[in-house]
């Protein structure tokens, strides 16, 4: 075996083939980084000229002259390939000394135990316990099995299989609750639409308000602008609209048809029409008055947001990673002030047809939590989301540091926790 510095091309063409690959292991990834301040650094291992280990280290210089280092979401290998996780652990390890490294963090992409769609380990399913005792082996300190987002990439997924399954049955495998509401969204002409990045400022929007509502800081303008520039096709940020003006002038038509079906059902019974049931049609025209009653709400509702906003109005977005089988809803947002149209179903099930007809195998909502116990907590609630879409939670192995300078990584850990907590 012999460890390699990678040409891009190169490891672009070959960590599409190799375990674990995923958008984060990229030269692309590596780019947009760089333009943060790390250092990316494609480094590999060959056999018989054959790349069969890869990976995307990234490097950041602190306290003036040392360097952490940052493999994310990789390495990218056999993991039940103990000779070579150690050889290419081994490697690494002189790669960042030379370099006066303190630690070197990894969070694989790969499965810890096999779960359903409730989070219940499946019997006989994947477990990986054995590469994370083997990692420990090796050196490499595993920071635990955390349920909430403490890591530097979310530890719990939920994800949803396509391959293999039509567009029908996708919608059938959803909870009725899910498919009534995107038929719904259907009914209320609710649209999708990517955005470029002259319209970027429409998703930055919709993060400034999200960020705001729920108390985190939002990353600048220029982030998101990198990430379009760099990443190019690899990203794509996708927004829900509604036209309340149509869907005003829809409200007062029904209005109008609920209007003659009530003259008419009237007009029977003043007739006192053969084989009426009196009892059942009065009861269908005061259904009926009680519905209209709801949509003069609704119709005073929706003019006041064309008054105060227009005619057409921004609900949400999504920026998605689409990187070779997978497409993976990275993060979004929505106003709270249209939370009523619920445009995320909208979104995410338009996606994932866009996925099915384009190839994908998988379609990844990502980031949940892991406590399937604690009912009233605000991750739960996004986790109850992504479940009724059909699906099963992933969890991953965690992250692990490879520790090359203990003084200077208590000493930085110390630090960066003092930093977090202020940043909170």
């Amino acid at each position: 075996m012999q460890f390699v510095i990678l040409k891009e091309n190169e490891f672009e063409k070959e960590a599409l083939k190799l375990p674990c690959s995923n958008f984060h292991q990229t030269v692309k990834w590596g780019k947009l980084k760089q333009k943060n301040g790390w250092i990316p650094h494609l480094l590999g291992v060959k056999e018989k000229g054959k790349v069969i280990a890869a990976t995307l280290l990234l490097e950041k210089k602190v306290l003036k002259k040392f360097s952490i280092f940052y493999s994310p979401r990789g390495y990218l290998l056999d993991y039940k390939n103990k000779k070579l996780i150690e050889f290419f652990t081994e490697e690494i390890k002189k790669f960042a000394k030379e370099r006066k490294a303190i630690f070197i963090k990894i969070d694989p992409y790969l499965i810890n135990k096999e779960r359903d769609i409730n989070g219940e380990t499946i019997e006989n399913g994947i477990d990986n316990s054995e590469v994370i005792e083997y990692l420990k082996y090796l050196g490499y300190k595993h920071t635990g099995f955390n349920l909430k987002h403490e890591n530097m990439q979310p530890r719990w997924a939920f994800a949803l299989n396509l391959e293999g399954k039509t567009e029908k049955e996708l919608l059938d495998g959803m909870e009725s609750k899910t498919r009534q509401l995107i038929r719904k969204n259907e009914r209320n002409n609710i649209e999708i639409r990517e955005i470029d990045e002259e319209e970027l400022s429409l998703f930055k929007n919709i993060m400034n308000h999200t960020s705001d509502r729920r108390g985190f800081i939002d990353r600048p303008f220029s982030y998101y602008k990198n990430m379009l520039e760099v990443l190019d096709e690899n990203a794509k940020i996708y927004i829900a609209e509604l036209n309340i003006e149509n869907l005003l002038t829809k409200t007062k038509d029904e209005i109008k048809e609920n209007k003659e079906i009530i003259k008419q059902k009237e007009q029977e019974i003043e007739e006192k029409k053969k084989n009426i049931n009196i009892e059942k049609t009065k009861k269908k025209i005061e259904e009926l008055q009680s519905l209209n009653k709801k949509l003069d709400d609704k119709i005073i509702h929706y003019q006041k947001i064309i008054d105060e906003d227009g005619k057409r109005i921004v609900l949400g977005g999504i920026i998605y990673m689409i990187y070779n089988k997978e497409i993976l809803s990275l993060f979004g947002g929505s106003y709270d002030k249209y939370k009523e149209f619920l445009s995320f179903y909208t979104i995410h099930w338009e996606l994932i047809k866009y996925a099915k007809k384009n190839g994908f195998t998988k379609y990844n909502f990502y980031g949940i939590s892991g406590d399937f116990k604690d009912t009233k907590d605000e991750l739960y609630g996004l986790y109850d989301f992504k479940r009724g879409f059909g699906g099963n939670v992933e969890e991953y192995i965690g992250e692990f540091d490879l520790i090359t300078n203990k003084f200077m990584y208590l000493l930085y850990k110390y630090g960066y926790g003092l930093y977090r907590k202020f940043k909170k």
